[in-house]
């Protein structure tokens, strides 16, 4: 199939599969932004998805288009990206997305993705067809990420329990109550700026193989809106299953705990999405709340519970693969 030759129809319909991945995004990621501050019991959780959806939309605001990208032309090479292999790729993910959010299991969005990328890629051109460079540091991330917000969050805890040492608990409590409305805000800034980047890469990639953005590769304003807006739609969804496990399963938070949890994570996400690497949301907040639940006490954690979630997270990127590969050869075989 000459990548240059698909019709204008298949185009419109492989954008709207893409933003129906972010769509997914945000309905399956919503959890990271509102379950610390819905399990503190700081909003409702109709009013917290309104407040995160809202930061989600205005990120790209606040950040460039390093995720994007990477995501656009460093995981596997932008001369082998033709319909079947976007296709393929968001097949991947969004089956990946459904079948964890309907089992309540918070797995990462953004995994699922760069293995659908991977999956689709290697079909159809094989080993070569990945960009080392750029897959390398995106692996690299899913130890680091929370492992960073685990540590900044541990961190912020031992801060502020001490600046708050001579306050009276209610006086703390209703502190950090407050500062939890701002803490979301960040939080959902940063899961805004990178994960709503993953699927403008997608997007830009398609229209720059099929030659609408000419020589050089660059992500259309049109495509950064409507990626954003998908986005924020699926956040105003909400996940509630999700928000169930990351908010009480793994630990039980107090307002302090969920202003550290979520202010470690945001700090994580600024940082990559700044150096273009496309993080996941579900690992960042996930390894902020271990932490600040085991800043009180080691027990204080269900590792149970935890151990289940970074299994869900070695599974993802070979899962969705495999999906996005049987993909790719369905869409090829009919397109040829």
């Amino acid at each position: 199939m000459d990548a240059a030759s698909i019709s204008l129809p298949l185009l419109v319909g492989l954008i709207v599969v893409a933003l129906l991945f972010d769509f997914i995004n945000g309905l399956h990621d919503a959890a990271n932004s509102i379950a610390t501050i819905v399990s503190t019991r700081v909003l409702r959780p109709q009013l917290a998805v309104i407040w995160a959806a809202f930061f989600n939309f205005i990120a790209f605001l606040f950040f460039g288009l390093h995720v994007a990208n990477t995501v656009g032309s460093g995981i596997v090479s932008a001369s082998i990206i033709d319909a079947a292999v976007i296709f393929g790729a968001l097949m991947g993910a969004i089956i990946w997305n459904i079948i964890t959010w309907a089992g309540g299991i918070p797995s990462s969005s953004s995994h699922a993705l760069v293995g659908g990328l991977v999956g689709a890629g290697v079909a159809k051109a094989g080993l070569g067809a990945v960009v080392w460079g750029g897959l390398g540091p995106t692996l690299l991330a899913i130890v680091l990420s929370p492992l960073i917000g685990f540590g900044l969050a541990l961190l912020l805890v031992l801060i502020t329990t001490w600046s708050a040492s001579r306050s009276s608990p209610f006086a703390a409590d209703q502190a950090f109550r407050g500062l939890q409305f701002l803490s979301a805000a960040l939080y959902s800034l940063g899961h805004g700026g990178n994960d709503a980047q993953k699927t403008m890469g997608i997007i830009a990639v398609l229209l720059f193989s099929q030659g609408h953005l000419g020589s050089e590769f660059y992500v259309p304003f049109w495509v950064v809106i409507s990626c954003q807006a998908a986005m924020g739609l699926g956040t105003l969804m909400g996940g509630w299953r999700i928000v169930h496990t990351m908010g009480s399963k793994i630990t039980r938070l107090t307002p302090m705990q969920g202003f550290c949890a979520e202010t470690g994570g945001a700090i994580t996400l600024f940082m990559a999405t700044w150096l273009g690497i496309p993080v996941s949301t579900t690992h960042t907040i996930t390894g902020a709340i271990i932490g600040v639940g085991a800043a009180r006490r080691a027990s204080a954690v269900r590792w149970g519970v935890a151990k289940g979630i970074v299994m869900a997270w070695i599974v993802t990127i070979p899962a969705s693969a495999i999906i996005s590969a049987f993909f790719y050869w369905v869409a090829a075989s009919v397109m040829l």
